[in-house]
């Protein structure tokens, strides 16, 4: 059985608090939200909830790996459940939305560096960039 919010929290050494348990609940429905999204989710749940709040709780659960933070060049930092595994991302150029890739087939010559300058590598973080199909219809509508 997969641990719920009071679980993980617990587990993480957290304070379980109701912003807490409201950001991670609203994002395991919510995948990929911006901050600004997770507060107005939020407060859908708990009625009032300060964007301080939510910024403290997206911080401390994204150090304490109970979140991904998705940081895609030029675009808000986006928040996600799904951690403990190597998936990647789609990211519309355009809007920003974000779609999960389990898994990247073909030829993959960036995974492994030329040179590992002494680290040792252990994640690969692969960002696939293009036009999703909403900004692709919208461009096809606009007049030339």
């Amino acid at each position: 059985m997969t641990p719920g919010p009071r679980e993980l929290l617990k587990d993480a050494g957290l304070r379980i608090t109701a912003p807490r348990l409201a950001v991670l609940e609203w994002l395991a429905g919510h995948p990929h939200a911006t901050a600004d999204q997770v507060t107005e989710g939020v407060r859908g749940k708990l009625g009032t909830v300060s964007t301080q709040a939510v910024y403290d709780v997206l911080n401390a659960c994204s150090r304490t790996g109970l979140l991904r933070r998705i940081e895609p060049a030029g675009h808000p930092a986006r928040y996600e459940t799904r951690i403990g595994d190597n998936h990647h991302h789609l990211v519309c150029r355009r809007c920003g939305r974000t779609e999960d890739v389990d898994c990247v087939h073909g030829a993959a010559p960036c995974l492994e560096p030329s040179d590992a300058a002494g680290f040792v590598v252990d994640e690969a973080e692969v960002l696939f960039w293009g036009l999703c199909s909403d900004c692709r219809t919208s461009e096809k509508e606009q007049p030339a």
